[in-house]
């Protein structure tokens, strides 16, 4: 299967026209696409189906419990099929059988262990004020996304040691936050802040062929060696904003064949 991979987009403030790649047979949405979500409308009609996963700003200024339905609703509403907590198996052209799973995955900021995690809560407590979310009718803060990615890390584990028993052939996970400090913006190495861009979820990594992600505004394409199989790769196609010069290099209609 050939995918085209767009994340980050940011069509809230950015000035960019989204075009469907030739030859691609699916469309995976990582994340941060849109926070008013006005902009998720330019994906009306696109020629391929639509997979899509949340980012962390498509909840900015609003209330998760409310906002979460209301992300579904708007998705269905366009024909996407939207991922959180699911996972959904497609044929490809080919035949082949693609189990995809999806969450937004939170960061639960161990990235660099438990040790330093109150720092790197410390640090995520700038983003959070940015992001003027909330939750349970208070402030979604630093506590409240360690608890929410907590759940996701439970699910997406769980999902990811499942058997195929011969109902699928390869597995994609698609989540927005990334699953490995590997995948870390080259700018900001390892300070505190990372922690809430990056998981260390690298022991779920031998269980996908492919693992798709957003969140850091560059480009990362690499792969993990794993016991049994082909390596797994890791990708990230994120846009980012142009005034800081993200963008540049990238190629928004570049194929990942799986």
């Amino acid at each position: 299967m050939k995918l085209q991979l767009l994340s980050d987009l940011h069509l809230e403030s950015e000035a960019f026209e989204p075009q469907p790649a030739p030859g691609a047979e699916l469309l995976v949405l990582a994340g941060d696409i849109d926070s008013s979500w006005t902009g998720f409308e330019r994906f009306a009609g696109w020629p391929v189906p639509v997979l899509f996963v949340a980012g962390n700003h498509e909840f900015d200024g609003r209330e998760l419990d409310s906002a979460w339905p209301a992300l579904r609703e708007r998705a269905a509403g366009l024909g996407w099929t939207m991922l959180e907590g699911d996972s959904i198996v497609l044929q490809d052209r080919a035949g082949q059988r693609i189990r995809f799973v999806g969450s937004i995955r939170w960061s639960d900021f161990d990235l660099f262990g438990s040790a330093k995690r109150a720092v790197a809560m410390r640090a995520a407590a700038y983003f959070m004020k940015l992001m003027q979310a909330t939750r349970h009718g208070a402030a979604f803060d630093a506590a409240g996304v360690r608890e929410e990615a907590l759940a996701c890390r439970g699910w997406l584990a769980a999902a990811l040691r499942q058997p195929a028993e011969g109902r699928w052939d390869k597995t994609v996970v698609v989540t927005h936050f990334a699953p490995s400090l590997r995948s870390a913006d080259k700018r900001f190495g390892s300070q505190p802040g990372t922690a809430s861009f990056c998981n260390a979820d690298d022991d779920l990594l031998p269980y996908a062929d492919l693992w798709l992600h957003g969140h850091l505004h560059c480009r990362q394409d690499y792969r993990v060696e794993r016991a049994a199989g082909a390596p797994t790769r890791v990708v990230c196609q994120a846009r980012g904003l142009a005034d800081k010069g993200e963008d540049q290099g990238y190629e928004p209609g570049k194929l990942i064949e799986i």
